[in-house]
Parts: structure tokens; sequence; C-alpha cells
């Protein structure tokens, strides 16, 4: 089923659709709406009250429910939660109720990618090559707006990889990760915009976390996050994406999977399953802009070399169930 209409789309994703830019600073803190708790040996401000603060990634879906009548939460009651000790105490896999998301997929430099990724990790998988001398990177913006860690902005970057345990045939092997909804990668960077978040990424999943503000902005025909640098303190990165017209309500499941090295050094792989409920992709390359200005982040994605744009994915409602991470041994043992 298809919604051409914005008044449509609007029903289906609320006050995200507004007339007019609106701005928002998802997961921001005040010392008025918020309190410190310790996480993992650290000082962590958390909104006061707030999900993660009462239950520390195990809230109750009934919780959920008064707390959030409109959500549909019948995929949740099927998954069981289990507690873990990932440097820290938690549960897996970690819910994300109400999100959205843009990404663009880019051809980039294969060298660049090769020489980023570590020299354990490239034993099990590699970058895909689609053409000579070119690879292939996602950059997704995403928006939890109510998850068990509360609501925080995030900047994926990541270099899209075989899985562990089989060849790599390019350009093949990534037409048949999108149609079977399985993509694998290797992340780069990944700034957020709440230290709950940095902490509970680098402790708990041995994944590339800062802290740095994400502005969201959104009007009737795009949606774009700004990455501040902090050494100047103005947008280093922006990214801008379409909201495409010709969403659709059908639910697509996927699953993406990484393969990194363990505070330890040791080979480990998670993954996260989302079910997609409004999604349009396009590969048009007038639907994204990126802007690269100065700062560290900036100077790193232009040295990537960024070329074709090979598809844009506008979700703006989904949900999230992100598993902890485990031995790469184990993964390849159960295949």
């Amino acid at each position: 089923m298809k919604f051409p209409k914005l008044a449509a789309i609007a029903a289906a994703v609320g006050s995200l659709l507004t007339t007019g830019v609106q701005a928002e600073n998802t997961g921001a803190l005040t010392p008025q709406n918020s309190t410190m708790i310790e996480l993992a040996g650290r000082a962590v401000p958390v909104l006061k009250g707030g999900l993660y603060d009462r239950y520390r990634s195990n809230p109750p879906l009934e919780v959920i429910a008064r707390e959030q009548p409109g959500l549909d939460l019948s995929w949740f009651k099927t998954l069981t939660k289990q507690r873990v000790d990932i440097g820290f105490e938690s549960y897996s896999p970690n819910f994300y109720y109400r999100n959205s998301r843009i990404t663009a997929v880019f051809t980039a430099d294969l060298d660049v990618l090769k020489q980023l990724m570590p020299e354990a990790v490239k034993q099990q998988v590699q970058p895909l090559q689609v053409w000579p001398g070119r690879g292939v990177v996602a950059l997704t913006a995403y928006t939890y707006y109510y998850c068990d860690n509360d609501s925080y902005n995030e900047i994926a970057l990541s270099i899209v990889t075989n899985k562990p345990g089989s060849r790599s045939w390019g350009p093949l092997t990534l037409a048949g990760q999108s149609m079977d909804g399985d993509f694998w990668g290797y992340v780069l960077k990944l700034p957020v915009n709440t230290e709950l978040a940095r902490v509970r990424g680098v402790v708990g999943y041995n994944l590339p976390k800062w802290l740095t503000p994400i502005e969201l902005q959104q009007d009737n025909q795009s949606v774009s996050y700004r990455v501040i640098d902090s050494a100047s303190g103005k947008a280093g990165v922006v990214i801008r994406g379409a909201k495409l017209a010709d969403l659709s309500d059908e639910v697509v499941m996927a699953k993406s999977s990484f393969t990194n090295l363990s505070q330890a050094g040791e080979l480990q792989t998670g993954f996260a399953e989302s079910r997609q409920l409004l999604h349009a992709s396009s590969d048009a390359a007038d639907n994204v802009t990126l802007e690269l200005g100065k700062g560290a982040f900036a100077d790193y994605i232009r040295a990537l070399d960024l070329g074709k744009l090979l598809k844009y994915e506008y979700v703006p409602d989904f949900q999230i169930a992100l598993y902890t991470p485990e031995p790469l041994t184990e993964f390849l043992a159960a295949e």
C-alpha cells in the first residue's frame, strides 16, 4: 500500500511532519531534567525519571504501552530479553520502540577502506568491491525517539563487507545482502549526542562512539542532520535527505550485523534486527546532499573519496532489537 499524500504520512508518524522547519534536539539534557547514575565505573547523566533511570534497559512492555499508547508493540512481545554482563549489567536485546533514519550508500576508495580495517578483522571479512578500485560505505543518520536508552541522535559510517565465513563476490554479494535484508559491515565512526549512548556503545558493544551535538532539522520536503565539530563549535558534517513521497507501509524485516574487535582484541560480531513500518528508497543522486566543512569527522569522510550514490533510503518509522556481541568463533560454529 502506498501513501502518496502528505496528510496520510503525517497521520502515520504524528508530529514528525509539520509545516515549516522543525528543529529537534533529541536527547538533550539540562541540569533540571537530568540525574547522575553510575555505569561501568563512570558517572553518566540520564533523563530523570526516564526509562533508563527507572529500568536499566529492562522496562516492562505494559509500561511502554501506558506511556506511549499509540505504539505497536506486537513484535517486541515475541522477543525475550536476557540478562547480560557487558562491562555493566544490561539486557539483550535492547529495544528501540519508535525511530526514524535516512541512509545513503556510496562507492568509496577501496584501498582507503582496506587501510581503515584492522588486520585481524580483514582475515575474516573484506570490503566489497563493486568495481575495480571502488568499495561501498553506508552513511546513516538515526533518531531514536523512544527506546530503552531514552532518546538520542546517532550517525553511523560503515564499510559494507561480506559475511564472516563466506566468500566475497563483490556486486553479487551486495545484491544478495540487499535482497535478503541481511547486511554486514565494519563500523568506522559512530558519533552520538548523549553520554549514556556513548558509554553503553563503547563499553558494551566496542563501537567507535564519541559524544558531540547532533542537530536534527526537518520540514515537509527534507530531513537534515548537522554534526557539530567540537573544535570549532560549527557544523562539520551536514547530511540532508529527501522525504520520499511513495512510502510503503508493508512491514519489512532486516538484519544488520557488524564484525569488530573486543576490548581484549578478540574478534566478535553483533547484530540488530529492524522492523520497518514506513519506508521508501531511490537511486536518484539529487535526493541526498552531503556537506563537508571543517573538522576531524569531515576530513575523515572526505578521505574516503565518496563517489556514486548507489541507494538512498528514507525510513520515517521503524523499530529495532539490538543484541549484544558474541565471540566470532561462536557465530562461525553455529553457521
